[in-house]
């Protein structure tokens, strides 16, 4: 068989790693083809003045991303370098060139990847995203073809490594939200914007991918709720213990009677439970399969040599069907074609509360902010108040029974007009164990 060539354009982190690896490992990944894998240009801002490991001496370097889909030996492209502006041109640059392409863009694949593999379809070439979604964990291959069997009716996950850090931190040692975020910052698990990552999109990205590739509808990342952890403190860890839990960014994906629930979000979850164990930059997702039940996925979901090793194997995986000259493939959302997704209101989710309060405390609150409660159908669970030096900006939390997000909310509306309150309450679902 003949030698497959390689464009890799953006030699950030992700295209650095990938660029080491097919260096390193050589040798291994002709013996599992029974080719070579060669790189024979790249393509970034610096290229000129830095030389990162492993590009060969014989390839093209250059600034220009258009002289590597011109280059008349690359067969597939590596887009790496993110974005929705600048990635896309790449890609319908690669299209109209008639080359496979790779990407671990998950914003540009959750906003227009199912409208992309339609255009590669007819242009006779591959996509493969691996690495767009948990870095190091095969989770699209598995949903793609490891499971594609079964009939997934739920899924969760933590999607996002640097909230999963920030909250793993702040609840071992007792630090803020501000601190933690500053070091992540200083450690480069997060950026100088943090917003991404701290306010759930980039997370709400990777859950439509992983939505598609399981339930098989076109989701657009807009339609899935959407809530941060910046209000997270450690005083909600402290509450969360003393109910056997502890809180997490889920990603929640579930098939109900009247559709798709999909929602990004703090939630309490039980300590007993998997995702539970999930600390520091890592990433898990939680399977449920009609058949074959619960299935789990852990690793670390970015870094150069993760998600390097994701972009390698997409490369391997295009460059054997480039060999084979077959046109047929498994669609990278798992699916022949998307189904409309209708968007179902997270309001009609229903799960027991943790209600976080701070007030200047006087007699009668707890009767107060039961009764309205009361007047909005939900039960109350239990009151509980940690012991505290002041009276002023008193914390407590109530905890009520299964009921409906609609009813929560408006019960938050009601008791954020009350003039005893510090802030609003803070509410979080508790979710069932997985």
């Amino acid at each position: 068989m003949k030698d497959v060539y390689v464009g890799i354009i953006g030699l950030g982190n992700v295209g650095s790693g990938a660029l080491t690896i097919l260096n390193k490992n050589a040798e291994q990944i002709s013996q599992k083809l029974g080719f070579n894998l060669r790189v024979a240009a790249v393509c970034s801002r610096s290229v000129a003045t830095k030389e990162p490991e492993g590009i060969p001496a014989d390839a093209l370097r250059t600034t220009d991303w258009r002289e590597v889909i011109a280059h008349p030996k690359v067969d597939v492209i590596a887009e790496l370098v993110g974005g929705t502006t600048v990635a896309r041109e790449i890609i319908d640059g690669a299209i109209a060139a008639g080359k496979s392409i790779i990407t671990a863009n998950k914003e540009l694949m959750a906003l227009e990847g199912a409208e992309i593999w339609d255009r590669a379809i007819k242009a006779r070439i591959n996509l493969a995203m691996e690495a767009s979604v948990a870095g190091g964990i095969p989770i699209h291959a598995v949903l793609r073809e490891g499971i594609s069997g079964d009939r997934v009716v739920a899924l969760a996950g933590i999607l996002n490594g640097t909230s999963n850090y920030i909250l793993t931190e702040m609840e071992r040692r007792g630090e803020s939200f501000d601190k933690i975020l500053g070091e992540a910052q200083a450690l480069g698990y997060a950026e100088a914007d943090p917003t991404a990552d701290v306010d759930g999109y980039d997370a709400r990205s990777k859950l439509a991918l992983l939505s598609a590739l399981a339930f098989g509808e076109r989701i657009t990342p807009s339609d899935i709720y959407v809530e941060g952890i910046r209000r997270i403190t450690t005083l909600d860890f402290d509450y969360a213990h003393q109910l056997g839990h502890t809180i997490r960014l889920v990603c929640s994906a579930e098939q109900t009677p009247k559709g798709l629930l999909l929602s990004v979000r703090p939630a309490l979850i039980p300590q007993t439970a998997i995702l539970a164990g999930v600390r520091g930059a890592y990433n898990a997702v939680w399977v449920k399969g009609q058949f074959g039940q619960d299935t789990f996925y852990y690793g670390r979901g970015a870094g150069p040599n993760p998600t390097g090793v994701a972009v390698v194997s997409d490369l391997m995986r295009v460059a054997r069907e480039i060999n084979s000259g077959s046109p047929e493939r498994v669609s990278p959302f798992a699916h022949e074609r998307l189904g409309e997704y209708q968007p179902v209101s997270i309001t009609l989710q229903h799960r027991p509360y943790y209600l976080r309060f701070r007030v200047d405390d006087r007699p009668g609150i707890i009767a107060q902010l039961a009764g309205i409660l009361a007047s909005k159908q939900i039960g109350l669970e239990a009151v509980l108040q940690l012991p505290s030096d002041t009276k002023d900006n008193l914390p407590f939390v109530i905890t009520v029974e299964p009921s409906s997000e609609q009813a929560i909310r408006e019960a938050v509306a009601e008791m954020s007009q009350l003039d005893f309150l510090r802030e609003p309450p803070l509410a979080l679902p508790m979710e069932p164990p997985l």
